[in-house]
């Protein structure tokens, strides 16, 4: 195999670990890649799933129309200098997340992958993207001889990985290079804890993890005696005792090791805590969210329903601005409430001056959502089987409603009663949205008859199946 054709098996393994391990991470994402490896080099991209089209003329700009780029190395070209690398921060691209370096193997690379609107932070990509720069650097420098292949399958399941890499970034920030929190313990606790019920009921409250420092800081409501107090590893006398800091502003501390005892509201400057709430629960980092978690694993989201397509729908709908904006946030408030409470609902958003007629349970008097007890109520009822039929008025105008129509093409089997009957009910009926939560959290949304979130198939762009040169890649967009 001659030097080209082993960059480009590198680079191919590379991607497509990447791509399924951010897959996991975050949901359908693509990768991509632009790099040069010698100083001389023609700027090479590799893009099998056209991440980067739209994004032409800021290339051109960047890698073509100016050399600043290639000036900023300060390393020359030596394979034996491979572990030094010069960070190549994001480049701040609107929807993507990208990452790259410099180092003596690789004169150049950066790495770009999906930026999701619903991730929690962009920091564990990030570091997911920085491990790919040192990893194709290692393996360019040791050469085929020495290639393990190992690099795309380590990408694949690198998502614990990356949270702890950017929890220590973070520490080493704050706190310095001299913390002595570990950290992959602390995850491994948090997950087995997450997976423990306790009388059927999965675990929520929050447990902080501190340093030791900080501990003769901190007012202890409760704190237990040294030699008593319960070792983290012992994960289900961990879960009993969240239940005394359960639907409270109480907090269990731990340094790691060991429950330390009991704190309320105070905290220190640093902390990092897992906020369990049922079934999922969030990291954080002095109380801004690093990522979720859910079934044993880390998830970038923030588990919030994406609702794009009903905002545009309504902004461009004859509404007044002002109306749109608080009927949105009424059914963004809606849908929220059945994902935490993990109960399905369907929502009927009827624009027309005059709402429908829908069978199910009519109001005498239609409730107005913008008072607080109101929306309350529907919340509630939002649980009864059926649909909540809401106006342009922003009023709640019936519940338990059932939606009929024809057979149409584009049903889905798989995806049960209440999707496929709002497919049937929006193709017979204009001006109307339906909103769609599953009881396992997937939220549709769909209008005339048609589901407008379904996620798209990406297809492999012929013209990049192989690593191309950057200049070509461009030309081919505009011919």
């Amino acid at each position: 195999m001659d030097e080209c054709a082993f960059i480009q098996k590198c680079i191919a393994e590379t991607i497509d670990g990447l791509q399924e391990g951010l897959s996991h991470f975050s949901g359908p994402s693509r990768t991509a890649v632009i790099y040069a490896v010698k100083p001389d080099d023609p700027v090479q991209i590799y893009d099998p799933q056209s991440l980067l089209r739209g994004h032409e003329p800021k290339f051109k700009e960047l890698y073509l129309d100016s050399d600043e780029w290639c000036k900023k190395a300060s390393i020359s070209y030596d394979k034996k200098k491979f572990s030094t690398l010069f960070p190549e921060k994001n480049l701040e691209l609107a929807g993507l997340i990208s990452y790259g370096g410099r180092s003596g193997s690789v004169f150049y690379q950066m790495w770009f992958t999906e930026h999701h609107p619903n991730m929690c932070s962009i920091g564990p990509t990030e570091c997911w993207l920085e491990q790919a720069v040192w990893r194709f650097s290692h393996d360019i420098a040791n050469e085929e001889e020495l290639y393990t292949g190992i690099l795309g399958n380590f990408l694949r399941e690198y998502s614990t990985h990356a949270v702890r890499d950017y929890l220590i970034d973070q520490m080493n920030i704050v706190l310095g290079w001299d913390t002595h929190i570990r950290v992959y313990p602390m995850l491994g606790a948090v997950l087995k804890i997450s997976r423990t019920p306790e009388e059927g009921s999965w675990p929520k409250g929050e447990l902080i993890f501190v340093e030791k420092h900080a501990l003769g800081k901190m007012n202890f409501v409760a704190k237990f005696p040294g030699m008593e107090q319960p070792i983290l590893d012992n994960v289900k006398h961990i879960r009993k005792l969240l239940l005394s800091v359960e639907n409270s502003d109480r907090k269990l501390v731990s340094d790691e090791k060991a429950i330390i005892g009991i704190v309320k509201d105070e905290i220190p400057n640093f902390c990092i805590t897992a906020d369990f709430q049922g079934r999922f629960g969030f990291l954080k980092i002095n109380g801004d969210a690093v990522c979720s978690f859910s079934d044993g694993s880390f998830k970038s989201t923030n588990r919030k329903a994406k609702l794009v397509q009903v905002e545009e729908a309504l902004l461009e709908s004859s509404m007044d601005q002002s109306d749109a904006s608080s009927l949105f946030k009424i059914v963004s408030s809606i849908v929220h409430d059945a994902g935490t409470q993990r109960h399905g609902c369907t929502i009927v958003i009827d624009l027309n001056e005059s709402p429908v007629f829908i069978s199910g349970h009519s109001l005498e008097k239609p409730l107005d959502l913008e008072k607080p007890e109101f929306l309350d109520l529907t919340k509630s009822l939002s649980k009864v089987d059926g649909a909540l039929h809401i106006g342009a008025d922003l009023k709640l105008h019936g519940f338990a409603c059932l939606l009929d129509g024809k057979f149409i093409q584009g049903e889905d089997r798989g995806r049960g009663a209440r999707y496929n009957s709002a497919l049937r009910f929006t193709a017979e009926h204009s001006n109307i949205i339906v909103v769609v939560v599953s009881s396992d959290a997937p939220v549709s949304i769909i209008m005339d008859g048609v589901a407008l979130d379904i996620t798209c198939q990406w297809k492999p762009d012929p013209s990049c199946s192989l690593p191309i040169s950057l200049e070509t890649w461009i030309a081919d967009s505009t011919s």
